[in-house]
Formats: structure tokens, sequence, C-alpha cells
């Protein structure tokens, strides 16, 4: 019951922070913190677009082969039915390999609360069947291991990491005190079919913000995630994950240097320029006023940083789809709409022009960006229009 109480002060103390500071505050709860429309996308080496989500007690593939226009029929991915999260920051997540594989995960809630396993399925014969799903963690204990994320290297090999309260619960038994979470990953070698791992990658993550995950093009997966700084810092933290299960040690990312005891929920976003810069776009409150960055890291070092062209953003994403060309896209709630906008650099994000897409009466998901044959699209879920894909930058759009 303390673990408990200590979870609803935090997240009072939070819900106080945001509806003080800005009109983000009401935007979350416009969205509805339990809605289920959480989806994941990616596309396939042939340009067909994939995209996960849940339906019921299962979790439902679909395909496009133009760009979202269309889609195919529904298939599930797991054939016995079981629990699935879906609830934006945890969501069916799909990613594809170099030989036409589909990979999906996802969080399988467990009976207690803030509980979970994660889970794995895979295509080797471009989504027409699927193997049956495999728990990707050696640990079975039922505590946390909930937000999963997965990256595919330039090998081939897939890449799933989660935050994990394992040594939480080990540091209770010791009567030690733990910040927050942990950071673990497993890593498959064989396409798919077997994992290896329970490798930590950090102690004392935030517990509630999702993990992103980022190919480098020297064929290194690196993660990206809320870290719990001493005394109480919910900055940001970068590794690059080792296919051998090592892992380089944390550095700090971000430096908004938000001291609260409470999880956000409202993770990062991360892609790495073929010139190994980090771009990254986050959430975090400065000075007390909340903001959503987008800034440049690189060889240790937080480069550049700025606020989006909107004080209400939220829930951002960034793709870089060279050395020049960063996007970032994002919802922001009006008072009447969500809008769904995006920032264009084509110098490396040292400037931007911002884009309005689209808007909604209703309830919607987290933007996804998703890059194709050197272009950026943004795929948005929305409870009145459903699924729809937005070309970015390609000529036309």
């Amino acid at each position: 019951m303390k673990g408990i109480r200590l979870f609803l002060a935090g997240l009072l103390a939070l819900s106080m922070t945001l509806a003080m500071t800005s009109a983000m505050g009401q935007a979350h709860m416009h969205q509805g913190a339990m809605s289920e429309l959480g989806t994941g996308a990616a596309f396939d080496r042939d340009g067909r677009l994939w995209v996960a989500y849940k339906d019921g007690p299962y979790v439902a593939l679909q395909s496009s082969a133009d760009f979202g226009r269309s889609f195919g029929p529904v298939q599930r991915v797991n054939s016995a039915p079981e629990q699935v999260a879906a609830d934006h920051e945890s969501r069916p997540k799909v990613a594809t390999g170099p030989n036409g594989e589909i990979f999906v995960t996802w969080t399988q809630p467990l009976a207690k609360p803030y509980t979970g396993f994660i889970r794995f399925a895979r295509s080797a014969d471009g989504g027409k069947s699927f193997s049956a799903p495999l728990t990707v963690h050696a640990n079975r204990d039922q505590i946390t291991h909930r937000f999963d994320a997965i990256a595919v290297d330039g090998a081939g090999r897939v890449f799933v990491s989660w935050i994990d309260k394992r040594d939480v619960i080990a540091a209770q038994a010791r009567k030690q005190p733990y910040a927050g979470a942990a950071i673990y990953y497993a890593v498959s070698r064989d396409n798919g079919a077997t994992f290896q791992g329970d490798y930590k990658v950090a102690d004392q993550s935030c517990e509630c913000c999702r993990i992103a995950m980022s190919a480098t093009p020297d064929g290194k997966v690196l993660a990206l995630w809320r870290h719990v700084f001493p005394p109480n810092a919910r900055d940001h933290a970068v590794a690059v994950l080792g296919a051998d299960g090592t892992a380089t040690r944390y550095q700090r990312a971000t430096f908004d240097d938000w001291r609260i005891d409470a999880c956000p929920h409202h993770g990062p976003g991360a892609s790495v320029a073929p010139d190994g810069t980090l771009h990254m776009v986050w959430f975090g409150v400065r000075d007390g006023k909340p903001t959503v960055s987008v800034g440049r890291w690189k060889d240790g070092r937080l480069l550049a940083q700025r606020p989006l062209d909107d004080p209400r953003a939220q829930h951002a994403d960034i793709v870089a789809l060279d050395a020049k060309r960063v996007v970032v896209a994002w919802k922001s709630f009006d008072g009447q709409q969500t809008r769904l906008r995006a920032m264009v650099s084509e110098d490396g994000g040292v400037s931007w022009q911002t884009r309005e897409l689209a808007g909604t009466a209703q309830d919607s998901d987290q933007p996804h960006l998703l890059q194709y044959a050197g272009h950026a699209y943004v795929l948005w879920r929305t409870e009145a229009e459903g699924i729809q894909l937005f070309a970015i930058t390609k000529e036309g759009a």
C-alpha cells in the first residue's frame, strides 16, 4: 500500500505542476490517460506500411501498399487471447527486417497493478503468418517489465528494451533506497527465433516514460530514456547497446533539471543522423515552465536546444532523414481541437519551418514519424478519422 500511495502522490504532484504552468495539462486530460488508441507502424524494404494495434485480447496487424490510402485485411498476431497494453506510451510496436521479416512487440499486463511481460512475435514470410508469441526476458517474476521498444540493427539483429523493476524489489528486500526503475534489453541474433539477454543498461530510470531507440550509422543501436539523476531530476540519458549484451556507460543528454517525484508519462524521441549526430525531442519543465524541446547531441555534449514552435506541444517524435533534413511532429490541444503539426529543418536542425497537418475533435494517439526512400511520413490514429498517414517531405505533400 505504501508504494501505491507514493505513486498516487507523485501523480498528483505532476498533475498540479502541469495544470499550474500550461494548457498542456488540459490537453492531457482531453486525450484521456486510459485511451487505447496506441498504435505502432513501420515501412518494410518494399515500401509497404505495417500498422499494429490492440483489438480486444489480440494484437492486430494491417498493411498498406499505397501509403495508407487503403489497408488489407486485419490479421491477428497472437492466435490465443491475452492482455495487451495500448495506452499511448505503452503500445504495440512493429519493426521490419532486411529480408522482409515483420517483428511485433507488446506489453502483456499481469494481474498485479503496474506489472507485465514483454511479448514478441515474428513473421518470416512477409506477414502471411506469425510465430507463437514468446516472452523476451528470462525473468518471470510478476513485476514491472513494461514500455517495450524495438529496433533492428544494420546486421538484422533485433533489439528489444524495456523498463524493469527487479532491482527495486531486490533493494527493498535489503531495505535500501532505489529511485525509479531500470533499463534492460535483450537481443536476437537468429531473426527473432530466440533472445539472449536481460542485459541491464542503467539503474534509476523513470518508471513510465517510453524508451526511444534508433539504429546508428555504424550498425549499432542507441537508446534514450528519461532518467532519475540525483537527487530527483527527471532528465534524459543515452547509451549505445551492444549485440553482445554490453552497453556503453550512459551519459546525461538533457539538462532541464526538472525535479519531481513522479513520472510524467511523456517519453523522448530519438534519431541518429548519418554523421552520428543524435537528434532528439523531449518534454521537460525548466524554471517552472513545461516545454517540449528539440536538440542535437554528439560526442557527449548537448550542442543545441530550442522549444518547438507551439507552447502546447506534447508527445513529439523525430526523424533524421540525412545529415541535413530533420523532421519533428507533435500534437497539441488548442481548447477546441487536437492539432497535428510538424517542423522541418533543411540544415541539420539549425533553422525550422512549421507546418499544420491535421486536426480532430475527439481522442487521438501520439503521432509516429516514419521514413522510407529518403522521405518522412507521420502516422496518426484518431478516434474519429481512424489511421492516417501524412507525407511531410515528399514533393507535392
